[in-house]
């Protein structure tokens, strides 16, 4: 069923305020829960009958869409004109259908008396007014998901398939329930498949960067720059060394004067700044890192010296004889050999560790412009979960995802927040979620997001807060659940990831897709783990899907490293996280191959720890 969204509004058309109807009617129409759909257009139009009736007839008559849904201007304001419009476009109304929307809607709220929705036909094209609340327009769609494939059939003329309803309606006088982003409080109603379909990870990873925004910029000492991504070039302001220095322990001197005896004039440590003349014939005696004194040419080591002549007290040295010649500039290092002055130093973008720290403090850059770090709260979900520091009560265990996951950010330069433990229901949950979306950028949840009567989390996210969830399954092991949502919280864009609530499946799909969306917010350029090839072991064998095997790499005269199992893969199994260096990315099985042998080459991805 080709379909387009027509969101009406003059805020939404000005871009003061995001269509988030719009948005969560794309989400559950590309997610084919209701009906099999595809969204072939949309727009936002400001309340105007022209503007709007000019969208609807192109739609109808040039694209020849099979449903138009509009949202939006439907009330009892002097703008809302969405009905005239509509009524001018159609040849036909369909009051059934309008009946349909305002009796389920009058079930749950009496202000539904309110709409003045129309639905009608244009043609081939049925046209159906929807209010302009994400909630609103979602739950009216449903009350008429189940008619709108027949009504489509009809139109289009296609007897046959119009024939086996009607052949159906008579054998059975009530109609099928659909179900479709609901709640469902009947638990043996409740839908048994998945309304998302499954996407593979290369596509899930891809969605997540597209949604990922980059953060703002701020100026922080070095001292606190660690693991953060340089936002300008850094060149350096003085060459380095900035002196000719010595490189060894030994005397400076004439290089022309080759080999022989030299007076030592002087002695020289780091830090020192030389005053004494040298002449031909002379040296001084020089500490590594001092400055070599003028014109001296040369630093010859105290190991290809002996001493001719010293006080009486052996406190000076006054002769010592050069065994053998140097060479110009032997042993010196130049002004500027390490590090030009004005030279480029780090580039923008460049991830500050360790190293650049130090090169930042050498050239003299004490405070840098970074990217802000992403603000990011953890949620846990579950009656059973209670902080690890509880004793345990019947039916209970201890959060520790929450630990593994702050340990995981942490240790890849994260900070988060607790945003503590949703209880399985729908108010605890949109409490917390609320709560956490307030104090972060980016929700990382754990459980709540499979089949279970008691798994709230995606309800909750659509109905509650608009949410637009991209994908709610993943083709993988373990991690299958996984959910990822986008979000408009008090006017900025939140990204939240439902994580499973099995240990091992929450760590895997943190590396897999929240590290890399975080590091990609702070301007990382490389987000993702870096992957390396690897031979196995041993033997295993490959699941329906494609398999994130714990393993631990070791090195070896062999020139790629050997894979090794940690061991049981189950994915409540945090202990196959122990030791563990890397996730195996092994294929799905198929009829020629259901079996990797020891030996076979497979891809490994490393894990940042």
């Amino acid at each position: 069923i080709t379909t387009a969204i027509l969101t009406i509004s003059d805020r939404c058309s000005t871009n003061e305020q995001t269509d988030e109807s719009g948005q969560n009617l794309q989400h559950i129409l590309s997610s084919r829960s209701l009906f099999n759909s595809t969204v072939a257009a949309r727009a936002c139009v400001p309340d105007d009958i022209e503007k709007i009736k000019e969208c609807l007839i192109k739609w109808c008559d040039e694209l020849k869409l099979n449903l138009i849904l509009t949202t939006g201007g439907t009330g009892f304001s002097a703008r809302d004109v969405t009905p005239e419009a509509t009524k001018a476009v159609i040849t036909k109304e369909a009051p059934g259908m309008a009946l349909a929307i305002i009796k389920g809607s009058l079930d749950i709220t009496p202000m539904a008396m309110l709409s003045r929705l129309v639905c009608g036909i244009r043609g081939q094209t049925i046209i159906v007014n929807l209010p302009g609340s994400t909630k609103g327009a979602q739950e009216s769609l449903s009350f008429i998901a189940p008619a709108i494939p027949h009504a489509v059939d009809q139109l289009c003329e296609r007897r046959e398939k119009t024939a086996e309803v009607h052949s159906a309606m008579k054998k059975c006088h009530s109609h099928g329930n659909q179900p479709g982003l609901q709640s469902f409080p009947q638990v043996a109603r409740r839908p048994r498949q998945s309304p998302y379909p499954m996407v593979d990870v290369e596509e899930a990873q891809a969605i997540i960067i597209g949604e990922c925004f980059t953060t703002e910029v701020e100026e922080v000492a070095i001292d606190e720059a660690l693991h953060r991504v340089l936002v300008e070039t850094v060149h350096a302001f003085d060459p380095l060394p900035p002196f000719p220095a010595s490189i060894m322990d030994g005397y400076a001197v004439f290089a022309s004067d080759g080999s022989g005896p030299r007076l030592v004039m002087d002695a020289v440590s780091a830090g020192d700044d030389p005053t004494s003349r040298v002449c031909s014939g002379q040296c001084v005696r020089i500490s590594t890192g001092a400055p070599v004194p003028y014109p001296c040419d040369a630093v010859v080591p105290v190991e290809n010296t002996v001493l001719l002549r010293a006080s009486p007290d052996g406190s000076q040295e006054i002769e010592i004889e050069v065994l053998k010649a140097a060479a110009v500039g032997q042993d010196i290092r130049a002004v500027g050999s390490d590090i030009e002055k004005g030279q480029v130093v780090l580039e923008q973008g460049h991830l500050l560790e360790a190293p650049e720290l130090g090169l930042l403090a050498a050239v003299g850059q004490l405070r840098v412009p970074v990217h802000v770090l992403p603000k990011v709260a953890l949620l846990s979900t579950g009656n059973e979960v209670v902080p690890p520091g509880k004793s345990l009560e019947p039916g209970q265990i201890r959060d520790s995802n929450k630990t593994t996951l702050l340990a995981l950010l942490r240790a890849n330069g994260f900070a988060s927040v607790d945003a503590g433990i949703a209880h399985d229901n729908r108010s605890d949950t949109r409490t917390k979620l609320q709560e956490a979306l307030d104090a972060a950028d980016v929700v990382i949840s754990s459980g709540g997001v499979s089949m279970g009567e008691k798994d709230y989390l995606k309800d909750v996210l659509l109905e509650d807060f608009a949410a637009t969830i991209h994908f709610g399954r993943v083709c993988m092991k373990p991690g299958k659940p996984t959910t990822f949502a986008t979000l408009t919280h008090r006017n900025k864009k939140k990204l939240v990831f439902a994580l499973p609530g099995n240990p091992v499946s929450c760590a895997t799909t943190c590396h897999l897709f929240v590290l890399p969306a975080l590091r990609k917010m702070a301007g990382h350029r490389r987000p993702f783990p870096s992957v390396a090839k690897a031979k196995l072991s041993h033997g295993v064998a490959l699941d329906p899907r494609p398999e994130y095997h714990r393993a631990m790499l070791t090195w070896s005269a062999s020139p790629l490293p050997v894979a090794s199992s940690t061991g049981n893969q189950r994915s409540s199994r945090l202990l196959s996280f122990v030791g563990c260096n890397a996730l195996l990315a092994l294929p799905a099985c198929t009829t020629d191959c259901s079996h990797l042998e020891a030996g076979s080459v497979v891809d490994a991805l490393l894990l940042s720890t």
